[in-house]
């Protein structure tokens, strides 16, 4: 069987990655909120989400802002056959970052939490000049 290129292999991973923000920032929504606003249909105005829950949703939200480029360049190194050197490269400290940023975040810890940010922009920008 032949190995998935760098690439791709960590899109696989980054769809692992969306499903643990989903499912971390449900389980702090409805610890808060409780499990019948989570079961219902949650028509109107929702109370505000407390530290902890409104930060994993604060996460996900910048997480689903540069996954979809993240998705676009590692497709695109693929189809033009420009995978592997400083694009897997990026591909890797993108996702590295991705997971970092999570406890940072929830921690709510300044500063570090924006070189990271930096940095899994820094693999994004990677893979475009691979591309090119």
């Amino acid at each position: 069987m032949e190995s998935l290129p760098a690439e791709i292999l960590v899109l696989a991973l980054g769809v692992v990655l969306l499903f643990v923000h989903t499912t971390l920032q449900g389980m702090l929504a409805t610890k808060e909120r409780g499990s019948q606003w989570n079961a219902g249909p949650r028509d109107g105005e929702a109370k505000p989400l407390g530290v902890h829950a409104g930060r994993a949703q604060r996460a996900l939200d910048n997480f689903k802002e540069t996954f979809p480029a993240f998705i676009a360049l590692a497709l695109a190194l693929s189809v033009t056959q420009r995978t592997g050197g400083i694009g897997a490269v990026g591909a890797w400290l993108w996702l590295v970052a991705r997971i970092a940023y999570i406890p940072l975040y929830l921690l709510g810890v300044p500063y570090v939490r924006s070189l990271v940010w930096l940095a899994s922009l820094l693999g994004l920008v990677l893979m475009l000049i691979r591309l090119f």
